[in-house]
């Protein structure tokens, strides 16, 4: 594993580069904590992931309501995608992953040394990689996931095992996200070394030991006693103006094609273009309820919802969906529990809790994809 000293001008910097998925890395950190016994050890990892990887009960505190109405059906689950992913490989290699930060973490009790969470918010990140992301990109980007999640990617051939045992499992994916998505990596790669390293200059003790996936050794290194402004990389960016002014767009679009088509080819034409509508947002909403494997008073919402909700700036008939699948299939205690060891996108549809989650968002994507279609055949029909 490379290991990194360097000074600064009031501490000495202990950079140990790990693998999240090796049996190795955990050795690693247990040798270096021992013979170095550092004033403080810095983890790569957020509050959030640190709580849920010592605390896994925290899944239970989890907000299911406020996900969905607050539009993070999407959001939440990438992350549980990209968990999925990096135990699968975990599995591969016989590692549970995080096992060499939890190693850290219970030295770090054991001597009693401060523990400083050097990781900007997981879900800052995602937020801030998103935004620079097309409608399109978000699509191929859930499409590869959820590829990978059926066990229709790329294969783990002894060659990519051996390669997984030299860098970190999260950086691995985020460095072939980056290959994909060019226009994301300066947020997932870069920025995240620039935050690490920024946190790390502040921790006020003279020997750090910072333990961080070994795909960001180079760059923190780099950045290691620059001046870097860690609040402008926690900025949420607002919303692109177009998504807003869109909601907006669509339904006036239609009234406009009604108010045309009344002028080209009669009153007839306004019960014409809102059976097209009704039919279209109703059964390609339902479809996706279907496909989500959601109950069936959740199909029944989104077909019924549709219509309306996608005229709604403020509403999305995945919502709907999403509530009533929570509400007739409420998520128990052993759903809870199993959410640290789901390994694909299988799993995560069959866990209660996760697949409310899964109900949401394909719900709101086909809404989405019906009400393009549908303006699209009624302008037609003009």
């Amino acid at each position: 594993m490379p290991v990194q000293y360097i000074k600064l001008k009031d501490k000495e910097v202990i950079l140990l580069g790990t693998a999240h998925v090796s049996r190795q890395s955990v050795a690693e950190v247990r040798k270096i904590i021992e013979s170095e016994r550092p004033d403080c050890i810095a983890l790569e990892l957020d509050s959030a992931r640190f709580a849920q990887l010592v605390e896994e009960q925290k899944w239970r505190e989890t907000d299911i309501i406020s996900i969905i109405k607050t539009g993070r059906a999407y959001l939440f689950l990438f992350n549980l995608i990209l968990a999925s992913m990096q135990r699968k490989i975990g599995k591969e290699l016989g590692v549970k992953p995080g096992s060499e930060m939890l190693a850290a973490a219970e030295l770090a009790a054991k001597y009693k040394i401060p523990i400083a969470l050097v990781d900007r918010d997981i879900s800052i990140t995602m937020k801030r990689a998103f935004s620079r992301m097309g409608f399109f990109e978000k699509l191929k980007l859930f499409f590869e996931l959820m590829l990978y999640s059926f066990g229709l990617g790329e294969s783990l051939t002894r060659e990519k095992i051996e390669e997984l045992k030299r860098e970190d499992m999260l950086s691995a994916v985020i460095k072939e996200l980056s290959k994909q998505f060019p226009s994301i990596k300066e947020v997932l790669i870069d920025e995240r070394d620039q935050y690490i390293a920024g946190a790390i200059s502040k921790i006020k003790a003279k020997k750090v030991l910072a333990v961080v996936g070994a795909g960001h050794i180079a760059g923190i290194k780099e950045n290691l006693g620059k001046k870097i402004d860690l609040s402008n990389l926690k900025k949420i960016p607002k919303t692109r103006g177009y998504k807003s002014i869109l909601k907006f767009i669509l339904p006036l679009t239609l009234l406009l094609l009604i108010a045309v088509g009344v002028y080209v080819k009669g009153t007839t034409f306004v019960l014409k273009a809102f059976f097209v509508w009704f039919l279209l947002t109703s059964s390609i909403s339902a479809i996706g309820a279907i496909l989500a494997r959601a109950h069936w008073k959740s199909v029944l919402t989104a077909f019924f919802a549709a219509p309306i909700t996608t005229l709604h700036p403020a509403l999305a008939s995945g919502w709907f969906a999403g509530i009533v699948e929570a509400t007739v299939r409420p998520p128990t205690v052993k759903d809870f529990e199993e959410i640290p060891n789901m390994e694909s996108l299988g799993e995560i549809n069959k866990n209660r809790f996760t697949h409310i989650i899964v109900v949401t968002a394909v719900v709101n994507l086909a809404s989405t994809i019906a009400t393009f279609l549908s303006l699209f055949i009624i302008a037609t029909m003009l």
